[in-house]
């Protein structure tokens, strides 16, 4: 099918840049109508412009529990309830040796990463589960599974998203709610920008060989195109 999403909605989180942005660019393209999440509000409005009517635009920090509350409003008045796809994807990235790295930071890391996903899913899971249909993507990282000098913050919150999915493919087997774990290595995106990677070769690799954005929004799309009675439980990426 050329437009495998007609009909259905989505909402992505982080979705002013980067993976989130093609994800929202690539479901819009499968025909769904995708409610866009971000903090920052000219970077996402010109986005979202881009799309057309079919996506939605909602300034929200994740972080932020009013916020979250006023975006999910927004959504179920948008999506006529719960939305059909949810993708978490929303992420902060800050590589410091643990002696460097201060709690405030730790604690910012862990509450983008993982306790915003867990808010949204827990927003919008009782509606999926009257419906009895949804989907939640999870966006972990090659960090989900794998230790890093330098990434202890990071780390943290990934192997715990990491595990809130498995729980939740756990106890939403059988209910008509699908669970997916997109886990990409390095990916190009501005969240390196703040890193030199060019300088560190043994601990990143340059830009120029991580996964494209589009690539990892091309996984996404595999996994909720799927028919109903699958489920892709974990897709992990890595560039060739």
């Amino acid at each position: 099918m050329s437009a495998p999403l007609t009909g259905r909605t989505a909402v992505v989180t982080g979705a002013s840049r980067g993976i989130g942005v093609a994800t929202a660019r690539a479901f819009v393209a499968a025909g769904a109508r995708v409610a866009m999440l971000a903090r920052d509000r000219a970077a996402l409005e010109a986005r979202a412009g881009e799309l057309g009517d079919a996506a939605l635009p909602i300034v929200c920090d994740v972080t932020d529990t009013a916020a979250i509350a006023r975006a999910v409003d927004a959504i179920a008045h948008h999506a006529g309830g719960a939305p059909d796809v949810l993708v978490n994807n929303a992420g902060l990235f800050v590589p410091q040796p643990l002696d460097d790295t201060t709690v405030d930071t730790f604690a910012r890391t862990v509450d983008v990463n993982l306790v915003a996903p867990f808010a949204l899913v827990k927003a919008f899971l009782p509606r999926m589960r009257e419906r009895g249909s949804g989907h939640i993507v999870t966006i972990g990282s090659v960090a989900d599974r794998t230790t890093f000098p330098g990434n202890a913050a990071y780390s943290a919150s990934k192997y715990g998203l990491r595990a809130l999915h498995e729980i939740m493919r756990t106890e939403l087997r059988g209910s008509g709610i699908r669970a997916t774990l997109v886990s990409p290595g390095p990916t190009d995106t501005t969240i390196w920008d703040a890193v030199d990677v060019e300088s560190q070769p043994g601990r990143f690799p340059p830009r120029s060989a991580m996964l494209r954005p589009e690539a990892v929004a091309a996984a996404v799309l595999y996994a909720v195109s799927q028919p109903p009675a699958v489920n892709v439980d974990e897709l992990r990426l890595s560039s060739a």
